[in-house]
Protein backbone atom coordinates (compact mmCIF):
# COMPACT_ATOMS: atom_id res chain seq x y z
CA UNK A 1 0.00 0.00 0.00
CA UNK A 2 3.02 2.50 -0.60
CA UNK A 3 2.35 5.71 -2.47
CA UNK A 4 4.41 7.32 -5.42
CA UNK A 5 7.87 7.63 -3.76
CA UNK A 6 7.54 11.41 -4.91
CA UNK A 7 5.76 11.83 -1.96
CA UNK A 8 8.28 10.99 0.77
CA UNK A 9 10.13 14.74 -0.55
CA UNK A 10 7.41 16.38 -1.13
CA UNK A 11 6.25 16.37 2.72
CA UNK A 12 3.18 14.27 2.07
CA UNK A 13 2.53 11.35 4.07
CA UNK A 14 2.17 7.97 1.97
CA UNK A 15 -1.26 8.38 2.02
CA UNK A 16 -3.83 11.69 1.29
CA UNK A 17 -5.50 11.22 4.17
CA UNK A 18 -2.72 11.18 6.08
CA UNK A 19 -1.90 14.57 4.84
CA UNK A 20 -5.63 15.85 5.56
CA UNK A 21 -7.13 15.36 2.18
CA UNK A 22 -10.54 13.87 1.53
CA UNK A 23 -12.68 13.06 -1.00
CA UNK A 24 -15.43 15.82 -0.99
CA UNK A 25 -19.19 15.38 -1.73
CA UNK A 26 -20.33 15.35 -5.36
CA UNK A 27 -22.47 18.56 -4.69
CA UNK A 28 -19.55 20.48 -2.81
CA UNK A 29 -18.25 22.88 -5.24
CA UNK A 30 -16.26 22.30 -8.46
CA UNK A 31 -13.85 23.94 -10.94
CA UNK A 32 -14.71 21.91 -13.34
CA UNK A 33 -16.26 18.63 -14.91
CA UNK A 34 -14.01 15.80 -16.79
CA UNK A 35 -15.40 14.35 -19.50
CA UNK A 36 -13.66 11.98 -22.05
CA UNK A 37 -14.57 12.47 -25.45
CA UNK A 38 -16.98 9.05 -27.15
CA UNK A 39 -15.33 7.72 -29.78
CA UNK A 40 -14.85 3.96 -29.30
CA UNK A 41 -17.85 2.30 -31.56
CA UNK A 42 -17.90 -1.24 -29.98
CA UNK A 43 -19.28 0.81 -26.90
CA UNK A 44 -22.26 1.96 -28.75
CA UNK A 45 -22.66 -0.69 -31.73
CA UNK A 46 -24.52 1.10 -34.50
CA UNK A 47 -25.50 4.29 -32.78
CA UNK A 48 -22.67 6.66 -31.91
CA UNK A 49 -23.95 8.55 -34.18
CA UNK A 50 -26.61 9.12 -32.48
CA UNK A 51 -25.73 9.89 -28.76
CA UNK A 52 -23.32 13.29 -29.81
CA UNK A 53 -26.69 15.22 -29.57
CA UNK A 54 -27.51 14.55 -26.21
CA UNK A 55 -23.78 14.32 -24.74
CA UNK A 56 -23.35 17.81 -26.02
CA UNK A 57 -26.82 19.13 -24.12
CA UNK A 58 -24.83 17.70 -21.09
CA UNK A 59 -21.78 19.60 -21.62
CA UNK A 60 -23.92 22.36 -22.22
CA UNK A 61 -25.67 22.49 -19.27
CA UNK A 62 -22.78 21.89 -17.74
CA UNK A 63 -20.81 24.90 -18.60
CA UNK A 64 -23.69 26.87 -17.35
CA UNK A 65 -22.39 26.65 -14.24
CA UNK A 66 -18.37 25.15 -14.37
CA UNK A 67 -15.34 24.60 -17.11
CA UNK A 68 -16.18 21.74 -18.78
CA UNK A 69 -12.59 19.86 -19.24
CA UNK A 70 -12.52 17.00 -22.22
CA UNK A 71 -9.46 14.12 -23.09
CA UNK A 72 -9.65 13.89 -26.70
CA UNK A 73 -7.36 11.63 -28.76
CA UNK A 74 -5.95 14.13 -31.08
CA UNK A 75 -6.74 17.61 -32.96
CA UNK A 76 -9.27 15.73 -35.45
CA UNK A 77 -11.51 14.34 -32.68
CA UNK A 78 -11.12 18.10 -30.88
CA UNK A 79 -12.64 19.46 -34.63
CA UNK A 80 -15.29 17.03 -34.40
CA UNK A 81 -16.11 17.84 -30.76
CA UNK A 82 -16.30 21.39 -31.44
CA UNK A 83 -18.81 21.09 -34.37
CA UNK A 84 -21.10 18.83 -32.07
CA UNK A 85 -20.86 21.26 -29.18
CA UNK A 86 -21.31 24.85 -31.23
CA UNK A 87 -24.73 22.88 -32.77
CA UNK A 88 -26.29 22.84 -29.74
CA UNK A 89 -25.34 26.34 -28.44
CA UNK A 90 -22.39 25.67 -25.86
CA UNK A 91 -19.87 28.49 -25.37
CA UNK A 92 -16.80 26.99 -26.52
CA UNK A 93 -15.28 29.66 -23.97
CA UNK A 94 -16.08 27.25 -20.96
CA UNK A 95 -14.41 24.53 -23.09
CA UNK A 96 -11.15 23.11 -22.49
CA UNK A 97 -9.63 20.00 -24.62
CA UNK A 98 -7.19 17.61 -23.43
CA UNK A 99 -4.89 15.72 -25.71
CA UNK A 100 -5.14 12.83 -23.41
CA UNK A 101 -6.03 9.69 -25.66
CA UNK A 102 -8.64 7.32 -24.60
CA UNK A 103 -9.72 4.22 -24.79
CA UNK A 104 -13.25 4.59 -24.26
CA UNK A 105 -15.53 7.58 -22.85
CA UNK A 106 -15.93 6.35 -18.99
CA UNK A 107 -14.83 8.83 -17.20
CA UNK A 108 -16.04 8.13 -14.16
CA UNK A 109 -14.34 5.31 -13.80
CA UNK A 110 -10.94 6.09 -15.59
CA UNK A 111 -11.00 10.17 -14.88
CA UNK A 112 -8.81 11.01 -12.04
CA UNK A 113 -9.90 11.03 -7.98
CA UNK A 114 -9.38 14.54 -7.08
CA UNK A 115 -8.99 15.36 -2.72
CA UNK A 116 -8.57 18.70 -1.57
CA UNK A 117 -7.08 19.93 1.67
CA UNK A 118 -9.95 22.60 3.09
CA UNK A 119 -6.95 23.95 5.36
CA UNK A 120 -4.21 24.41 3.15
CA UNK A 121 -6.27 24.93 -0.01
CA UNK A 122 -4.00 22.19 -2.22
CA UNK A 123 -5.18 19.52 -4.49
CA UNK A 124 -3.70 16.07 -4.98
CA UNK A 125 -5.17 13.05 -7.36
CA UNK A 126 -5.33 9.66 -6.93
CA UNK A 127 -4.29 7.18 -9.57
CA UNK A 128 -6.44 3.67 -9.19
CA UNK A 129 -5.75 1.23 -11.08
CA UNK A 130 -8.33 0.69 -13.83
CA UNK A 131 -9.21 -2.74 -15.90
CA UNK A 132 -12.02 -2.08 -17.70
CA UNK A 133 -14.47 -3.76 -15.39
CA UNK A 134 -12.78 -6.73 -14.55
CA UNK A 135 -10.94 -6.86 -17.88
CA UNK A 136 -13.91 -7.12 -19.86
CA UNK A 137 -13.37 -4.73 -22.42
CA UNK A 138 -9.58 -4.50 -23.60
CA UNK A 139 -7.52 -2.59 -24.45
CA UNK A 140 -7.98 -0.05 -21.72
CA UNK A 141 -3.83 0.87 -21.45
CA UNK A 142 -4.72 4.34 -22.62
CA UNK A 143 -7.65 4.69 -19.84
CA UNK A 144 -5.50 3.69 -17.23
CA UNK A 145 -2.85 6.62 -17.13
CA UNK A 146 -5.36 9.43 -17.64
CA UNK A 147 -4.99 10.55 -14.01
CA UNK A 148 -1.57 10.52 -13.98
CA UNK A 149 -1.29 12.55 -17.25
CA UNK A 150 -3.42 15.45 -15.53
CA UNK A 151 -1.34 15.52 -12.78
CA UNK A 152 1.77 16.07 -14.27
CA UNK A 153 -0.29 18.81 -16.84
CA UNK A 154 -1.25 20.40 -13.91
CA UNK A 155 1.57 20.26 -11.28
CA UNK A 156 -0.52 17.93 -8.74
CA UNK A 157 0.81 15.34 -6.85
CA UNK A 158 -0.50 11.97 -7.35
CA UNK A 159 -0.93 8.97 -5.36
CA UNK A 160 -0.77 5.55 -7.00
CA UNK A 161 -2.58 2.89 -4.37
CA UNK A 162 -1.77 -0.05 -6.75
CA UNK A 163 -5.45 -1.82 -6.69
CA UNK A 164 -8.08 -1.66 -9.09
CA UNK A 165 -11.13 0.81 -7.98
CA UNK A 166 -13.90 2.67 -9.94
CA UNK A 167 -15.21 6.04 -9.30
CA UNK A 168 -18.58 4.90 -10.16
CA UNK A 169 -18.78 2.29 -7.51
CA UNK A 170 -18.40 4.65 -4.62
CA UNK A 171 -20.83 7.58 -3.73
CA UNK A 172 -19.56 10.07 -0.90
CA UNK A 173 -21.50 12.22 1.90
CA UNK A 174 -18.82 14.35 2.25
CA UNK A 175 -18.63 13.96 5.89
CA UNK A 176 -16.86 10.53 6.53
CA UNK A 177 -18.82 7.90 4.71
CA UNK A 178 -18.88 6.19 1.52
CA UNK A 179 -21.71 4.09 -0.18
CA UNK A 180 -20.34 1.37 -2.30
CA UNK A 181 -21.50 -2.45 -3.19
CA UNK A 182 -20.06 -6.12 -2.10
CA UNK A 183 -20.74 -7.04 -5.78
CA UNK A 184 -18.23 -5.00 -7.46
CA UNK A 185 -15.91 -4.03 -4.68
CA UNK A 186 -15.35 -7.73 -3.63
CA UNK A 187 -15.62 -8.96 -6.96
CA UNK A 188 -12.92 -11.68 -7.86
CA UNK A 189 -12.27 -9.96 -11.34
CA UNK A 190 -11.01 -6.57 -9.59
CA UNK A 191 -8.77 -7.18 -6.54
CA UNK A 192 -9.13 -10.42 -5.62
CA UNK A 193 -5.77 -10.84 -3.02
CA UNK A 194 -7.53 -8.45 -0.67
CA UNK A 195 -10.05 -9.27 1.93
CA UNK A 196 -12.96 -6.49 2.73
CA UNK A 197 -11.17 -5.63 5.59
CA UNK A 198 -8.32 -4.52 3.64
CA UNK A 199 -10.21 -2.72 0.66
CA UNK A 200 -12.03 -1.10 3.95
CA UNK A 201 -8.54 0.23 4.58
CA UNK A 202 -7.61 1.19 1.25
CA UNK A 203 -10.81 3.37 1.16
CA UNK A 204 -10.05 4.83 4.11
CA UNK A 205 -6.58 5.62 3.48
CA UNK A 206 -6.99 7.27 -0.12
CA UNK A 207 -10.56 8.70 -0.16
CA UNK A 208 -9.98 10.29 3.61
CA UNK A 209 -13.60 8.64 4.75
CA UNK A 210 -14.22 6.89 8.39
CA UNK A 211 -17.32 4.49 7.14
CA UNK A 212 -18.14 2.25 4.29
CA UNK A 213 -21.21 1.42 4.15
CA UNK A 214 -21.66 -1.76 1.78
CA UNK A 215 -25.01 -2.52 -0.09
CA UNK A 216 -25.34 -6.18 -2.06
CA UNK A 217 -25.96 -6.28 -5.99
CA UNK A 218 -26.20 -4.10 -8.84
CA UNK A 219 -29.21 -3.97 -11.19
CA UNK A 220 -29.82 -6.09 -14.15
CA UNK A 221 -28.08 -5.31 -17.63
CA UNK A 222 -25.18 -3.21 -15.54
CA UNK A 223 -21.95 -4.64 -16.63
CA UNK A 224 -19.81 -2.87 -14.37
CA UNK A 225 -20.98 -5.82 -11.45
CA UNK A 226 -23.32 -3.39 -9.36
CA UNK A 227 -21.73 -0.11 -9.01
CA UNK A 228 -23.56 2.04 -6.67
CA UNK A 229 -24.44 4.76 -8.80
CA UNK A 230 -27.19 2.93 -10.80
CA UNK A 231 -29.30 2.43 -7.57
CA UNK A 232 -28.20 4.77 -4.63
CA UNK A 233 -26.68 8.03 -3.98
CA UNK A 234 -26.17 10.57 -1.59
CA UNK A 235 -28.05 14.04 -2.14
CA UNK A 236 -27.08 15.30 1.49
CA UNK A 237 -24.84 14.22 4.12
CA UNK A 238 -27.48 12.09 5.94
CA UNK A 239 -30.02 11.66 3.33
CA UNK A 240 -30.06 8.83 0.29
CA UNK A 241 -32.09 8.76 -3.13
CA UNK A 242 -32.39 4.92 -4.08
CA UNK A 243 -34.23 3.23 -7.18
CA UNK A 244 -37.04 0.92 -6.45
CA UNK A 245 -38.85 -1.41 -8.57
CA UNK A 246 -43.03 -1.37 -8.58
CA UNK A 247 -43.37 -4.35 -10.64
CA UNK A 248 -42.56 -7.40 -8.29
CA UNK A 249 -42.11 -9.28 -11.12
CA UNK A 250 -39.68 -7.38 -12.99
CA UNK A 251 -35.85 -9.06 -12.23
CA UNK A 252 -34.94 -5.91 -10.98
CA UNK A 253 -37.40 -5.85 -7.83
CA UNK A 254 -36.41 -8.24 -5.26
CA UNK A 255 -32.66 -6.57 -5.88
CA UNK A 256 -34.18 -3.50 -5.28
CA UNK A 257 -36.15 -4.42 -2.23
CA UNK A 258 -33.12 -5.96 -0.70
CA UNK A 259 -30.64 -2.85 -0.60
CA UNK A 260 -33.73 -0.91 0.62
CA UNK A 261 -33.81 -2.67 3.53
CA UNK A 262 -30.10 -2.90 3.80
CA UNK A 263 -29.90 0.65 3.91
CA UNK A 264 -33.24 0.95 6.65
CA UNK A 265 -30.73 -0.79 9.18
CA UNK A 266 -27.29 1.65 8.16
CA UNK A 267 -26.43 3.88 10.66
CA UNK A 268 -23.92 7.36 9.89
CA UNK A 269 -20.90 8.34 11.96
CA UNK A 270 -23.50 10.39 14.40
CA UNK A 271 -25.50 7.46 15.24
CA UNK A 272 -28.58 8.77 12.93
CA UNK A 273 -30.39 6.36 10.56
CA UNK A 274 -29.86 7.72 6.53
CA UNK A 275 -33.22 9.50 5.45
CA UNK A 276 -34.12 7.41 2.42
CA UNK A 277 -36.19 9.03 -0.56
CA UNK A 278 -37.62 6.12 -3.12
CA UNK A 279 -36.78 6.80 -6.75
CA UNK A 280 -38.74 5.05 -8.94
CA UNK A 281 -37.00 3.05 -11.90
CA UNK A 282 -37.77 3.71 -15.42
CA UNK A 283 -39.61 1.24 -17.62
CA UNK A 284 -37.41 -1.41 -19.14
CA UNK A 285 -35.14 -0.20 -21.69
CA UNK A 286 -34.65 -3.38 -24.11
CA UNK A 287 -32.55 -2.47 -27.59
CA UNK A 288 -31.42 -5.64 -29.39
CA UNK A 289 -32.88 -7.87 -27.08
CA UNK A 290 -30.82 -6.88 -24.30
CA UNK A 291 -31.91 -4.79 -20.78
CA UNK A 292 -30.10 -2.17 -20.43
CA UNK A 293 -29.01 -0.35 -17.07
CA UNK A 294 -31.14 2.60 -17.30
CA UNK A 295 -31.67 4.21 -14.59
CA UNK A 296 -32.38 7.67 -12.90
CA UNK A 297 -29.54 7.28 -10.17
CA UNK A 298 -27.01 7.76 -12.60
CA UNK A 299 -27.21 11.70 -12.39
CA UNK A 300 -24.39 14.05 -11.99
CA UNK A 301 -24.51 17.46 -9.54
CA UNK A 302 -23.00 20.07 -11.46
CA UNK A 303 -22.65 23.46 -9.87
CA UNK A 304 -25.94 24.63 -11.60
CA UNK A 305 -27.89 22.06 -12.54
CA UNK A 306 -28.35 18.50 -11.63
CA UNK A 307 -28.34 16.50 -15.13
CA UNK A 308 -31.28 13.46 -14.76
CA UNK A 309 -31.05 10.82 -17.37
CA UNK A 310 -34.49 10.48 -18.75
CA UNK A 311 -36.12 7.45 -20.84
CA UNK A 312 -39.06 8.68 -22.79
CA UNK A 313 -41.56 7.22 -20.43
CA UNK A 314 -43.84 8.45 -17.84
CA UNK A 315 -41.94 7.84 -14.73
CA UNK A 316 -39.44 10.54 -16.32
CA UNK A 317 -41.46 13.42 -14.56
CA UNK A 318 -41.78 11.66 -11.35
CA UNK A 319 -37.98 11.03 -10.93
CA UNK A 320 -37.27 14.50 -11.93
CA UNK A 321 -39.86 15.93 -9.15
CA UNK A 322 -38.61 14.56 -6.46
CA UNK A 323 -34.67 15.13 -7.26
CA UNK A 324 -35.75 18.54 -7.91
CA UNK A 325 -36.93 18.32 -4.16
CA UNK A 326 -33.71 17.10 -3.30
CA UNK A 327 -32.08 19.62 -4.60
CA UNK A 328 -33.78 23.00 -4.26
CA UNK A 329 -30.66 25.02 -4.92
CA UNK A 330 -30.10 23.70 -8.53
CA UNK A 331 -32.24 23.49 -11.53
CA UNK A 332 -32.90 19.60 -11.95
CA UNK A 333 -32.13 18.90 -15.99
CA UNK A 334 -33.50 15.48 -17.81
CA UNK A 335 -31.73 14.69 -20.88
CA UNK A 336 -32.69 11.90 -22.78
CA UNK A 337 -30.36 8.88 -22.53
CA UNK A 338 -32.04 5.98 -24.39
CA UNK A 339 -29.59 6.09 -27.08
CA UNK A 340 -26.43 7.14 -25.00
CA UNK A 341 -27.40 3.87 -22.36
CA UNK A 342 -27.01 1.48 -25.03
CA UNK A 343 -23.64 1.59 -23.88
CA UNK A 344 -24.40 0.74 -20.63
CA UNK A 345 -23.69 3.96 -18.63
CA UNK A 346 -25.22 7.30 -18.55
CA UNK A 347 -24.33 10.90 -17.37
CA UNK A 348 -22.65 10.15 -13.88
CA UNK A 349 -20.63 7.22 -15.77
CA UNK A 350 -19.52 9.78 -18.46
CA UNK A 351 -18.28 12.71 -15.75
CA UNK A 352 -15.72 13.20 -12.68
CA UNK A 353 -16.10 16.12 -11.18
CA UNK A 354 -13.02 18.47 -10.48
CA UNK A 355 -13.57 20.02 -6.53
CA UNK A 356 -12.80 23.55 -6.03
CA UNK A 357 -10.24 24.62 -2.96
Amino acid sequence: MAANQNFRTSGLSDFPTGSGFHFPAEWAPHTATWLSWPHKEESWPEKIGMIYSKYAEFVKVLTEGELVRINVVDEQMTAFAKEQLLAVGVDLTKVEFFEFPTNDAWCRDHGPAFLINSDTKEKVIVDWGYNAWGGKYPPFDLDDVIPTKIGEHFGLPVYNPGIVMEGGSVDFNGKGTVLTTTACLLNENRNPHLTKEQIEQYLQNYYGVEQVLWLGDGIIGDDTDGHIDDITRFVNEDTVVTVVEDNPEDENYHILQENLEILKTMRLLNGKPLNIIELPMPDPVIYDDQRLPASYANFYIGNAAVVVPTYRCDKDAIALEILQQCFPDRKVVGIDSTDIIWGLGSFHCLSQQEPAV
